[in-house]
């Protein structure tokens, strides 16, 4: 299945969770800024959790490690999880010029990129970005 095949069509009439970090000032800021976009609203199929509130905890199940998670999360209604940029996936296609941006991800070079780019962010957000207000951490 291609990157555009797996992104499309995903949200509509599903309820699925993104995870994020919810002690990470990127992560809030991030989610702050999805909100704005309308990204988690009502008919869009997916809502936010802070991977440190408890339904986080439930939805993950055995999957759930306690503590900062590494990457963010995707559970899908199905009940799949897909993690790291990966999570963003399904999410692409309602943002400004998402569709653009998933033709360019369908190239793998372009795609391996993207994906070290990730890794390397999530590794180092704290020391670039720091922690998230106590005010600014949102469910």
């Amino acid at each position: 299945m291609g990157i555009d095949q797996l992104a499309e069509g995903q949200l509509r009439g599903q309820t699925c969770l993104l995870l994020y970090d919810g002690e990470c000032r990127l992560c809030v800021f991030a989610k702050a800024k999805l909100d704005k976009l309308r990204v988690a609203q009502p008919g869009t199929g997916v809502r936010f959790l802070a991977y440190q509130s408890e339904e986080a905890k439930m939805a993950l199940g055995r999957g759930y490690r306690p503590g900062r998670p590494h990457v963010a999360f995707f559970i899908r209604s199905s009940g799949e999880v897909v993690q790291g940029l990966e999570a963003f996936l399904p999410l692409i296609p309602i943002l400004p010029g998402g569709k653009l941006l998933l033709w360019w991800l369908r190239f793998p070079s372009v795609k391996r990129l993207a994906e070290w780019g990730y890794r390397m962010v999530a590794r180092h957000r704290y020391q670039w970005f720091g922690e998230a207000e106590r005010s600014s951490r949102l469910d």
